[in-house]
């Protein structure tokens, strides 16, 4: 029986980056995805010379230096700058809230006209403990922002009313007293050119690597072995990347999720909405973005293919996406957190295991991390 220093559950970019730090110390490593594609959510796919974000728009950005070498070291990025555009209504306004969103929904032109706008109206709004995440919305950016171009597009991302969503929700909401339409104020951005699949496909190399395996399924934790398609391995550690409620079977019952759906089609022309990402804010329009991929890497394609994403509640066997971190279900991931603290030779690691969701450098820096400390 072939044997295993640590057993992967999960071909994503936390797995990934643990088993290349591991391969690098001399370690073997076997890494299983149930899905039939390594990479996780940030896998790209091409069609027609065009990568497409599978699973939704993916933008790498971090201030972090050592993050930002670590994953240059297995991409090339260009210098793709993330700026949406807002529709609301046949009203089209920057994103993130600048000036030159300001100066269209006013017809103001100083940060001075701008600030008093907003400040005046939060004063006639007079919420002085907001007790929901529309209140604490409105106290921060008063009445019409909130109502184009927030209102609509949280309700749609959370299945619920704003009324109904608690406040911490928002701590903040940014507001730019300046013409930058610039999303992030990382210093290091942009897009691995050739998609991030290849990313990953670096850092396994040195790994064995087989994709359509479900461990809750196939393995034996108490025996540390697994049925690779017919074939019994075993190993000594295990990370697992996926669902921590699921690992105990939902022992506490299930942690609430926001799932996504994705409309994905290829269109004959060369350029649909002139813009990498269209947020629609109104709650009438069922879908919370639109997504153009070849605008992530300046494409010249003939054709061209979009992403439309429809947010909705995760069910078992869903794909799930978002956690949702209310008081209720942060709650509950304490009881499976002091669950897997008595697993032994097991590490949770990632948005699933950790039930936290994370940027992209916030992956590979916790990845970074727990590898440090465990290897």
């Amino acid at each position: 029986m072939k044997k295993y220093d640590y057993l992967v559950v999960g071909a994503g970019l936390y797995g990934a980056v643990f088993t290349e730090r591991a391969v690098a110390a001399g370690k073997s490593v076997l890494v299983i995805d149930r899905r039939d594609h390594i990479a996780g959510n940030i896998y790209t796919k091409n069609v027609s010379g065009i990568n497409v974000h599978v699973y939704g728009a993916h933008i790498f950005h971090t201030s972090d230096k050592k993050v930002w070498d670590y994953i240059c070291r297995f991409a090339e990025f260009n210098n793709y700058v993330n700026s949406p555009i807002a529709i609301y209504k046949d009203e089209l306004y920057n994103l993130p809230f600048n000036m030159n969103t300001f100066s269209k929904m006013w017809g103001i032109r100083t940060p001075e006209e701008a600030k008093e706008k907003i400040a005046s109206q939060i004063r006639e709004l007079n919420i002085t403990e907001p007790k929901n995440l529309e209140e604490q919305a409105l106290s921060l950016v008063g009445t019409d922002v909130y109502e184009k171009l927030i209102k609509g597009y949280t309700e749609k991302q959370w299945g619920r009313p704003c009324t109904e969503l608690p406040a911490f929700i928002i701590k903040r909401l940014p507001l730019r007293f300046t013409y930058n339409n610039n999303y992030f104020n990382d210093r290091y951005q942009g897009i691995a050119m050739g998609g991030f699949t290849g990313i990953v496909e670096k850092m396994l190399k040195g790994a064995d690597v087989c994709t359509g395996v479900d461990f809750l399924k196939e393995g034996n934790r108490e025996e540390k072995t697994l049925d690779l398609k017919g074939e019994k391995v075993s190993y000594d550690k295990l990370l697992f990347t996926g669902q921590i409620d699921e690992y105990f079977d939902y022992k506490y019952g299930p942690l609430e999720y926001r799932s996504v759906r994705f409309e994905t089609e290829e269109l004959q022309m060369e350029n649909y909405q002139g813009n990498a990402v269209m947020n629609f804010t109104e709650k009438e329009v069922p879908y919370t973005r639109i997504i153009e991929h070849k605008h992530f890497e300046f494409g010249t394609q003939p054709t061209t293919v979009i992403s439309k994403e429809y947010s909705s509640e995760w069910t078992k066997g869903a794909e799930p996406y978002y956690p949702v971190n209310n008081e209720k279900n942060d709650g509950l991931y304490e009881k499976y957190k002091a669950l897997s603290e008595g697993e032994k030779d097991v590490i949770f690691g990632g948005r699933l295991g950790e039930y936290k969701y994370y940027d992209m450098d916030k992956v590979v820096m916790k990845a970074l991390e727990m590898s440090d400390k465990e290897l």
